[in-house]
């Protein structure tokens, strides 16, 4: 049986399949997005684990939108206004698949910044969208290029990680979550603010959501992965109620609703009472990595490379100079540290500039001091 036109523009995931070529355990890998197990907080789930066996209702069917409970806790977690609603997910990369799902038509115009999330372009090319991009600066999109976009475009809408942003690890400033918002509006255009990695702030001071900004033409994404486990599968999706009810007609076909008892299990670990502690716990560790792998990189990498410093989340994007960044990637891996090649993330490639992005949150320091040092052996080598 042939695939479909739309799935046969869509490439395998680079990431994935360079994962599978770093499970040698001689590789150190840095490549993909992982959150460390041992900040998985079993512990702080295991009384819920215990009461699901007394709780059969858990284990029937319920609302496609999430499980009642989650659902009221979560609207009142995120202060969201009486027009505003919140349904669960399978993952927010579920959430994202039915946004483009529910509101994208072929050769409808949505705009990222170049470089952006990997999966997004993948969704987004699967419902044939035509992607425009705008470059990225040091505090976000660059503004006037984003406006001369919207205006030569009109795009439906804007896709973006303000906070720690992926890949690079940028966060938007405040006066650029503004002037996003205000763009929106004035060219009605909906912002899909996807924040995954929003909790993971180790320096400075948290920001207001772009969508804060914009509450009626935005939709906004979470994820738990990151701050409880990738494995429980959940993440949330909020906006107007207006805007959330296509997607949960969008979800009623694709899976009737995500596992109930692993909401229930959601809820019991987000209302326990050491969760606040068990992110301090996450973001400690973090910053602890990231400061030994920023460390490393400024004292190791050639003067030709320039690593970008940042206040949370899980990357760090290293600029170095003009090359086959692909065949770079396959140097270093039989060097025993993987990485991932900025062409990846940009929807034309050959547009890409020369990077590296490297993952901090998933092994050691020490693992993390000899990755930098096989790294910059072997960019020595290579340029």
């Amino acid at each position: 049986m042939e695939i479909s036109q739309s799935l046969r523009r869509i490439p395998s995931s680079y990431i994935r399949e360079i994962l599978a070529a770093a499970s040698d355990p001689s590789v150190i890998s840095l490549a993909g997005g992982l959150p460390d197990e041992q900040t998985f907080p079993i512990d702080l789930m295991a009384p819920t684990l215990a009461k699901l066996t007394e709780m059969p209702r858990v284990f029937q069917y319920d609302s496609t939108a999430g499980y009642a409970p989650l659902i009221k806790h979560l609207t009142e977690r995120f202060a969201l206004p009486e027009t505003h609603s919140v349904m669960i997910s399978t993952g927010s990369q579920q959430g994202l698949d039915l946004i483009a799902r529910a509101y994208i038509d072929p050769n409808d115009v949505v705009v990222m910044e170049a470089p952006s999330y990997l999966g997004a372009m993948q969704v987004f090319g699967l419902v044939q969208a035509k992607i425009e991009t705008v470059p990225q600066c040091e505090f976000g999109p660059d503004l006037a290029a984003l406006e001369a976009c919207f205006k030569a475009h009109k795009p439906k809408m804007f896709y973006a990680v303000p906070d720690f942003h992926n890949p690079t690890g940028v966060c938007w400033s405040l006066e650029t979550r503004k002037k996003v918002a205000e763009l929106c509006i004035q060219y009605q255009v909906a912002f899909i603010e996807d924040a995954p990695y929003r909790e993971l702030r180790f320096s400075g001071e948290a920001l207001p959501l772009v969508s804060d900004f914009c509450p009626n033409d935005s939709i906004v994404l979470r994820s738990f992965s990151k701050i409880a486990s990738p494995g429980l599968r959940l993440g949330a999706v909020s906006g107007k109620s207006s805007f959330i009810a296509p997607l949960i007609k969008v979800k009623q076909g694709a899976d009737l609703h995500s596992s109930v008892p692993m909401q229930a299990l959601l809820l019991g670990l987000l209302e326990h009472e050491d969760f606040p502690q068990h992110m301090e716990r996450i973001c400690s560790l973090y910053q602890a990595r990231y400061s030994v792998m920023i460390e490393q990189l400024q004292t190791q990498l050639p003067n030709s490379c320039k690593a970008y410093p940042v206040d949370g989340g899980m990357f760090v994007w290293v600029e170095i100079p003009a090359c086959d960044t692909f065949e770079l990637a396959k140097s270093l891996l039989s060097n025993g540290v993987a990485v991932v090649p900025s062409p990846v993330f940009y929807p034309q490639p050959e547009q890409a500039r020369a990077a590296l992005r490297l993952n901090f949150t998933n092994a050691t320091e020490a693992e993390l001091t000899e990755a930098v040092t096989r790294l910059a052996q072997g960019l020595n080598q290579y340029i």
